[in-house]
């Protein structure tokens, strides 16, 4: 993902989740932290997804994960969060976590099928309803 990449990124940000990230925040990513890596998906020239993750020594956490609502169905987020764990096997870690919303119950079956076991509960950690989040887990 480029800086130029974000306007394209934001939409499918905002037609993802109840309470996207700002552009800003994918800015500062991009551009001032030194630990966040993320790759997009592109189909006939125009992003359909990325995928965003924090690589701190051995730990990677997943930031963000979203495709296009209409190209849902296609395997394309299994195939992303595949490419974003080879390289956080690469960059030296060992162990990937996530949180996901209690309700998304497609992305915790994906997220299972991928080998990540619910580890815990943040209560209310979805500011803008309150909902809980399932934290994930799985050793690389």
């Amino acid at each position: 993902m480029t800086v130029e990449d974000l306007d394209e990124i934001f939409e499918i940000e905002t037609a993802s989740f109840r309470s996207p990230w700002k552009k800003k925040d994918f800015f500062f990513d991009l551009t001032e932290n030194l630990f966040s890596h993320y790759l997009v998906l592109e189909k006939e020239g125009r992003l359909i997804g990325y995928c965003g993750v924090w690589i701190v020594l051995e730990s990677a956490q997943i930031t963000n994960i979203a495709i296009l609502p209409e190209e849902r169905g296609h395997n394309y987020g299994e195939f992303l969060f595949d490419k974003v764990l080879e390289l956080s096997k690469r960059e030296g870690a060992t162990e990937l976590t996530l949180e996901v919303r209690e309700s998304n119950l497609v992305a915790q079956n994906l997220y299972e099928k991928l080998g990540l076991k619910i580890v815990g509960r943040r209560e209310k950690y979805y500011k803008n309803d309150g909902e809980d989040a399932l934290v994930m887990w799985v050793k690389l």
